[in-house]
């Protein structure tokens, strides 16, 4: 543990945040690749970056024994498609890993990935994860349900819902998540770094209990004490393609609910070797 720094990509974002605070309470450096500034915890090292293949990026990641990749995106725009962010800045990162020697590397993918998919989200992240199995660095790829914690996205749309009065339910509700506490997924990234048992391995990222969307939904409305409306999932995805701005829920976001992803999460706590505990949800 005294030998080792480990970096983190995508540091601004929610499960990078909650992962810093986490080292930096276990006393482990960290060196930080976030394209604007941020608070910096204790033993942080932070490099702000314009692009990831710019000159001398490599030698600011020297000493650094790991690489925690969680840059991704889950929506397309014009600028901003599955491939640029989810394959192509996967490629730059084993490529920043090889030339700064860091030889272990730790992706957050999707819970749903698999080589028959014929969604263009999934398919980026399957993309991704052969790049990563192809490069010859050491990794754990993670297949992550729904993370939560405080400020999440799923629960921050929920709560965005609220505001305006419901908490809208696509379809029946009945397909499943399994979420993790970003707690546990912070300990668990930590494990993948130090635990051999871990090494080379593609693993459900989930928690021990499975809920379905409704359950959640209704829980969540409860606590807000605000109303649930169902609508059909024509409707949802109709409003998803033709008023994105307005609607409960973008196309890629419906298309990952109403999957009805579930994971082993028993392999995951056997690898750790700690339990995983349900999230307060």
């Amino acid at each position: 543990m005294e030998q080792i720094r480990i970096a983190v990509s995508g540091s601004n974002g929610f499960v990078g945040r909650n992962l810093r605070r986490f080292l930096s309470e276990k006393k482990i450096p960290v060196t930080t690749l976030a394209r604007k500034k941020h608070k910096q915890f204790r033993l942080e090292k932070r490099i702000v970056f314009s692009n990831l293949v710019e000159k001398n990026l490599a030698g600011k990641l020297k000493g650094c024994t790991a690489l925690i990749h969680l840059i991704g995106t889950g929506v397309q725009t014009a600028s901003s498609d599955y491939d640029l962010v989810n394959v192509d800045i996967t490629n730059n990162m084993i490529s920043l890993c090889k030339k700064s020697k860091i030889k272990k590397i730790v992706y957050i993918s999707g819970l749903g990935v698999h080589p028959s998919t014929t969604f263009g989200y999934f398919i980026s992240k399957f993309r991704a994860e052969r790049q990563i199995i192809r490069s010859g660095l050491d990794y754990t790829i993670l297949r992550a349900s729904y993370i939560v914690g405080k400020d999440d996205p799923l629960t921050k749309n929920l709560a965005r819902q609220a505001s305006h009065g419901a908490i809208i339910i696509p379809g029946t509700g009945s397909y499943r998540l399994q979420p993790i506490s970003v707690v546990d997924v912070s300990k668990i990234i930590l494990e993948c770094v130090i635990n051999k048992k871990l090494s080379n391995k593609i693993v459900d990222l989930v928690g021990p209990k499975t809920v379905t969307f409704a359950s959640f939904a209704n829980r969540f409305a409860k606590n807000k004490g605000v109303k649930v409306k169902k609508i059909s999932l024509e409707k949802a995805y109709y409003d998803a393609l033709n008023r994105p701005s307005a609607a409960a829920y973008g196309l890629d976001d419906l298309n990952i609910l109403v999957g009805d992803y579930t994971g082993n999460y028993e392999k995951l706590e056997r690898l750790c070797g700690f339990k995983i505990h349900a999230p307060v949800l």
